[in-house]
């Protein structure tokens, strides 16, 4: 692969944050809210011509993550879900169901769940953006060379991550991250200090990989693998991020005049990017948002709720609305695999089992797309308007 010549940039000047039992984070004054209403399946559109069955054996695993938490453990999001015991009746059920049977998997959603219909209150009402995402691959070697020169880091040990909902009930769902001095919690290092050097010399990383903007694009996505120079390949995922806010460089290169706003792709930004080798490090240190992997043994890549995610059945969402676990009908568009086609409709059940920094508000969401050029092509292009309804077992646990 082309190796680029970045130049260098001058430091960013961190400023601290203090830290309290109850932490002020800015808020929009008008936040969207998550609003549900009784719905039917009929009301869902396309429901009885999705084959069901990779929905479920997707749900199958929620269920057996769900299966690990108390029985009055609140699954989270706004409460509509309940807690994880709500839903024990409802996934054992799941079991029985016959593997691979579309029919016998719809009559299973069908019999078991109740369709709310999503909305935003305060914001866009019914409809909001879903985007896609995939598991990228790299060239890499667990040795720094000549040619692998672009590390990959491990989770700092000083990074300390806070759930702000334990702290206030309106923070739930919200995260923090940073390091403790003198007592405070204070922000970490930013994109461009950690590529500057802030984190070498500490052996933190994991493996190195011949191409900055891959790199960047990894972290964007939060898991991937590495075909290893020694042989072989590594899977690697999400370990934690810095807590910087994430800013999409997209919206920069629009700022600057470089690309109109609909022209902006994963494709388009990585054109940019490598036509432009002086000018790139500033555009990316602009999202100051910083991840970290770690490797994976067995099957990936893994999400927000700890499970393997399905191509085309995993969803990403936005925690604080959503709790990971929940099934999910998506209604809205997709690009075509080849890029000049007419886009496509999307209409699916699919299950809530990630997230990312990028997926903010009640009607917002990621499809995981899997692996290979086909997903890369297809998730670097959706931006597209839907819908969200989401099944909630029925009341009583019962049929």
């Amino acid at each position: 692969m082309k190796r680029r010549a970045w130049s260098s940039i001058s430091v960013l000047l961190l400023t601290a944050l203090a830290f309290a039992c109850a932490p002020r984070v800015h808020r929009p004054a008008e936040e969207a809210r998550l609003a549900l209403e009784p719905a039917t399946f009929d009301d869902l559109p396309g429901w009885s011509e999705d084959p069901m069955a990779p929905a479920l054996d997707a749900f199958r695993r929620s269920c057996a993550q769900m299966a690990t938490l108390p029985p009055a453990t609140p699954l989270g999001g706004t409460g509509f879900a309940g807690t994880a015991g709500d839903w024990r009746t409802a996934c054992e059920a799941a079991q029985k169901v016959p593997a691979g049977n579309d029919s016998a998997a719809r009559g299973y959603f069908e019999t078991w769940f109740q369709p709310l219909a999503a909305h935003a209150e305060g914001g866009e009402g019914g409809e909001g953006l879903f985007t896609g995402y995939y598991e990228a691959l790299l060239n890499g070697s667990r040795t720094r060379t000549e040619r692998y020169n672009v590390p990959l880091y491990g989770r700092p040990p000083d990074l300390v991550s806070v759930d702000l909902g334990l702290f206030r009930e309106d923070l739930k769902g919200r995260r923090i991250a940073g390091r403790v001095e003198d007592g405070k919690l204070v922000p970490y290092a930013d994109r461009q200090t950690i590529e500057q050097g802030a984190l070498a010399g500490r052996d933190l990383e994991l493996v190195w990989v011949d191409d900055p903007v891959d790199a960047f694009f990894l972290q964007i996505q939060g898991s991937g693998r590495v075909r290893l120079a020694e042989g072989g390949e590594m899977r690697i995922g999400y370990a934690g991020e810095n807590g910087h806010p994430y800013y999409a460089i997209g919206r920069e290169l629009v700022k600057r005049g470089a690309l109109r706003k609909e022209e902006v792709s994963m494709q388009s930004i990585r054109r940019w990017l490598e036509e432009h080798p002086q000018e790139a490090p500033d555009v990316l240190a602009t999202n100051a948002s910083y991840v970290f992997f770690r490797e994976i043994e067995g099957e990936g890549p893994l999400g927000a709720e700890g499970v393997p995610l399905t191509p085309e059945r995993s969803l990403a969402v936005d925690r604080k609305h959503w709790p990971l676990g929940v099934p999910l009908w998506l209604d809205t568009m997709a690009p075509a695999a080849e890029e000049n086609a007419p886009d496509r409709p999307l209409r699916r059940l699919m299950i809530a089992q990630d997230t990312g920094g990028a997926i903010r508000g009640p009607i917002r969401g990621d499809v995981f797309w899997g692996a290979g050029d086909e997903a890369a092509s297809i998730a670097g292009r959706m931006k597209h308007a839907g819908r969200l309804w989401v099944l909630v077992p029925r009341r009583g646990g019962n049929p």
